[in-house]
């Protein structure tokens, strides 16, 4: 057979062949027998596909990923937190995903397709009429030939287009064609984010199945926690899969003034707990969190609120769901007026504080008419007669379970690791051992997984 050098070919593919050598750690003469090992398998119309990089995902390439690999598409947002989107490539990476990536055009006014493609090993895409990649479609390819989407960083102006439809360029046209799981990470200045519309956008979004991570205090999540985040949704399919989950955490705020208010002792670890367990079976799963101090859990969309009208609503908002569990310890009741400004101590006179009642979320969801989920589970936090007052808890809400437990001080539940558990059903009381909270979560998952059976599948 005839032999051939790499001095001997033309300039443009010996470029072509360093690049890819330098991308598979290879000399370019191990590169151009790797090369024609492959040729060799395919038919000869394929052989230029593998002599050109990978200038477009194609089927052929699809099929060379390592089975069990699972592939990432990258939409980085036009943000200043678009520098820790090349971070997250390499910590995706480094969990074996394969990973390509969208710029809007934004983005590439803080970063260059050529870093992203370089840690990507592939071209970094930026046009929806790229004649290279849509003389067949490629917007849709993109949308179909990946596991998961992450936009990070989700800006303001991504957000808005995403929840009202909009498609004008080969971001926004690839997440509206895709039907797999979506990974928002907003990350924009700290007014916007606290904005009606962009809290009406996102709100939406969750509404509509798409994951959220972060952000913190208005900056995108860190990459290592994207990258656990995007583990959570493309593990396999568990006992929850198809199923969707809402869950409130944590305690509510009630104002009293600019700096005073109404809460309670409530960590918010059970909550949180009972949503990661939730996902980790493969539910798809929202958690409505009052003010707490832990990470948000991998994988779950979290609605953060500080009173008990903005947790109904935000519960509310993300109906129907199949499975509620009402973990939040929400306070019962909120000043009748906040002051605009702080009260100011006055010697010898006491202001009086009057109260009204909150609305009862439990309640208003176990009663609802229409899209009331399958099994609505409460808590119950007693200091005294546990079982009886959990019992007529039950009646009183119209919940299916209620989980009872004992926050006397000397417990050290309310705001402590571990729990003691009475689960009261129609059927009688199961009392569960001392554990910690995420072995009280994880059990309780299982009880649902029992509860549910594959009576959906």
């Amino acid at each position: 057979m005839a032999s051939i050098t790499v001095r001997q070919l033309d300039d443009k593919l010996k470029r072509l062949l360093r690049l890819r050598a330098a991308r598979h750690s290879r000399s370019m003469e191990d590169e151009v027998r790797v090369i024609l090992r492959q040729a060799a398998e395919q038919t000869g119309g394929e052989v230029l596909e593998h002599l050109d990089p990978p200038a477009r995902p194609t089927r052929q390439t699809t099929r060379a990923i390592a089975a069990g690999t699972k592939r990432i598409l990258l939409i980085i947002g036009g943000g200043i937190a678009a520098y820790k989107s090349l971070d997250l490539i390499r910590r995706l990476h480094d969990r074996g995903a394969q990973v390509r990536c969208i710029l809007t055009a934004a983005a590439q006014h803080f970063i260059t397709p050529l870093a992203a493609g370089a840690l990507c090993g592939e071209r970094a895409y930026t046009d929806l009429f790229d004649a290279q990649s849509e003389f067949d479609i490629g917007h849709i390819r993109l949308a179909r030939d990946t596991d998961a989407i992450v936009v990070a960083p989700a800006t303001a102006d991504i957000l808005a287009k995403m929840a009202g439809g909009h498609a004008d360029d080969l971001a926004t046209a690839v997440l509206l064609a895709t039907d797999k799981p979506i990974l928002i990470a907003p990350a924009m200045n700290p007014r916007m984010w606290a904005a009606k519309p962009t809290q009406r956008n996102l709100a939406q979004l969750i509404a509509d199945g798409i994951r959220v991570v972060g952000p913190n205090r208005g900056e995108m999540a860190e990459p290592l926690e994207i990258a656990a985040a995007v583990a959570a949704i493309t593990r396999p399919a568990g006992p929850l899969s198809g199923r969707r989950v809402l869950v409130t955490a944590g305690p509510t705020n009630e104002p009293i003034d600019p700096v005073r208010f109404i809460a309670n002792r409530s960590s918010g670890k059970q909550g949180h707990a009972i949503a990661e367990a939730a996902a980790a079976a493969g539910a798809d799963v929202v958690l409505v969190s009052g003010p707490v101090s832990l990470h948000d859990p991998p994988g779950v969309s979290v609605v953060k609120v500080e009173t008990a009208r903005q947790m109904l609503a935000a519960v509310e908002r993300a109906m129907p769901v199949d499975i509620a569990v009402f973990a939040a310890a929400v306070a019962d009741w909120r000043p009748e007026r906040t002051s605009e400004n702080k009260i100011k101590k006055q010697p010898g006179q006491t202001p009086s504080l009057a109260l009204i009642e909150n609305p009862d979320i439990l309640s208003t969801i176990a009663h609802r008419k229409s899209d009331r989920p399958r099994l609505v589970i409460g808590f119950a936090a007693e200091t005294e007669a546990l079982v009886a007052n959990a019992k007529a808890k039950l009646a009183k809400k119209g919940s299916d379970w209620i989980l009872a437990n004992d926050v006397s001080p000397q417990t050290g539940i309310m705001g402590g690791d571990t729990n003691t558990i009475h689960l009261i059903t129609a059927n009688g009381v199961e009392s569960w051992p001392p554990q910690s909270k995420d072995e009280v979560a994880r059990m309780l998952i299982e009880r649902i997984v029992g509860a549910l059976g594959d009576a959906k599948r």
